[in-house]
């Protein structure tokens, strides 16, 4: 009765989970995605490198800000030196004009030595006032250009960067790595050729024949489809689902497809995916419930 009641809710399903399912999970390689999944070697060390750059860029954002206020502070501090500078310029004037006045008795009296007095101690204090803001000056320009990161030690990373993304995606535009066959071998021969070898177990040759086939667009939903089994079998499991992607939106009705879903889901479920892997699998099951894959995927779904 349980497994009745499931049937029949699975293919109720069946529209949403195969325009939904399979889509998602044949996202991967996407480093676009939030959640990423299913990359290959060299779409992980793209990945990585873009975080790296992104946090280097909310650095500089902050430094920039930092340089700012920084920079704020010594125009302030600059300002306040000027003001020193200015107000001892006027004391040693008024200085002067005591000292010159000519009436001897205030030049003995306490109202000089009162006015002196004052004008003594505003100058030494305009005087230490100033060596403690140069010496903030000083401190400050010292930081700027030990502790931040330069416009053009920036500028040069990120041209850096580029020429890397450049490199790599470079890599990315093709599906995998493809050898150069020099077989003169005709298409059906070589179709031939390359299933003998994975019959063998010879997977490197196979690879490079398939790959040849795929150039030569005999067969290619197939081929694609070889070399994902082939990765898989190799636990390649990110180069598997690319493959089978491939081949999927090539020939969605090719008789292989369960196997290619199930192995799709087993290679999710192999890299940590168990999300995806378990929509696969209800796809499975939904589309094709009598097949030997179909009762794969139910165990794997508990069922």
């Amino acid at each position: 009765m349980k497994q009745s009641t499931i049937a029949v809710i699975l293919t109720a399903i069946v529209p949403f989970v195969l325009n939904s399912a399979e889509p998602s999970a044949f996202g991967a390689g996407d480093i676009e995605s939030s959640s990423p999944y299913g990359l290959t070697s060299t779409e992980k060390v793209l990945l990585q490198t873009k975080k790296q750059l992104s946090k280097v860029v909310v650095k500089s954002k902050n430094q920039a800000n930092e340089v700012d206020s920084l920079r704020e502070r010594i125009d302030g501090l600059q300002s306040i030196i000027e003001n020193l500078g200015r107000e001892a310029h006027n004391n040693k004037i008024r200085l002067k004009q005591i000292e010159t006045f000519n009436d001897e008795n205030l030049h003995n009296s306490d109202e000089y030595s009162k006015r002196l007095s004052e004008l003594v101690q505003k100058n030494t204090q305009s005087i230490t006032e100033m060596q403690k803001s140069l010496s903030q000056i000083s401190v400050l320009t010292n930081t700027l250009e030990n502790d931040y990161v330069s416009k053009k030690e920036f500028n040069d990373l990120v041209k850096s960067f580029n020429t890397f993304k450049k490199l790599v995606a470079k890599e990315l535009g093709k599906s995998a790595p493809s050898a150069k066959s020099t077989s003169k071998l005709k298409s059906a021969e070589l179709y031939k050729h390359a299933k003998k070898m994975f019959d063998i177990k010879y997977y490197t040759k196979a690879i490079a024949d398939y790959e040849e086939l795929i150039q030569r667009n005999y067969k290619p939903a197939y081929a694609h489809y070889m070399i994902g089994e082939m990765n898989f079998k190799r636990k390649n499991y990110a180069n598997a689902i690319t493959y089978y992607k491939k081949s999927s939106s090539l020939y969605a009705k090719a008789s292989y497809m369960p196997r290619l879903m199930l192995h799709t889901a087993l290679s999710m479920q192999r890299t940590g995916d168990t999300k995806h892997a378990n929509l696969f699998y209800q796809a499975i099951v939904a589309k094709y419930p009598k097949s030997q894959e179909a009762k794969e995927a139910k165990k794997h779904l508990g069922l």
